[in-house]
């Protein structure tokens, strides 16, 4: 049975970039961002949760997000699970609603954040790198049994080398744009 597996190793690289885009999206821009609240997990009925199986998170402006918590006796465990979020945003309750304005970013802050959305960047290329090694070594290993020849190993590793560059450049355009966001604030 044949170890390669080309549809695998793309879903695997294309999984690195979608999660690095995840990532991404939590990073604070001065602009108001539903994905900014995803990490934010409360305490709630005995279990930490995530704010999103709790409330409904929204932008209604470009400065303020909203959070309608569903159940009355859970808002001041989900304003709590935001303040320990450590983004720096003030909860302010207001009834069933926690309204969050998001203040503008000092210089240094976004010179944090480029410089994260970076690392970010590098760890998703190193992810895609290490499934371009899988892939290799999968060939190496299905030529070694004999069940492709030297010449199908070699024109399919071009193959993972060009899907490996594909998925660098796409992380690497992911984050220039997000360090482009957070700078041009």
């Amino acid at each position: 049975m044949a170890q390669y597996d080309k549809a695998d190793i793309e879903r695997r690289m294309a999984g690195a970039v979608e999660s690095l885009r995840h990532d991404l999206g939590g990073l604070r821009t001065g602009r108001a961002n539903t994905t900014l609240l995803d990490p934010v997990v409360c305490e709630v009925y005995g279990a930490m949760m995530p704010i999103g199986q709790v409330a409904t998170v929204s932008a209604p402006e470009p400065r303020m997000l909203s959070v309608q918590v569903w159940d009355k006796s859970n808002v001041i465990a989900v304003e709590k699970g935001i303040a320990h979020a450590n983004l720096g945003l003030n909860p302010i309750i207001d009834g069933q609603t926690i309204r969050l304005p998001i203040p503008d970013l000092t210089e240094d802050r976004r010179k944090e954040l480029a410089k994260l959305a970076g690392q970010y960047a590098e760890k998703a290329k190193i992810a895609i790198r290490n499934v371009r090694r899988d892939g290799m070594e999968a060939l190496k290993a299905d030529e070694k049994k004999k069940e492709i020849s030297e010449d199908e190993r070699k024109r399919s590793e071009d193959d993972v080398q060009k899907l490996t560059d594909k998925y660098v450049a796409l992380a690497d355009e992911a984050a220039a744009k997000k360090e482009q966001e957070i700078l041009s604030q």
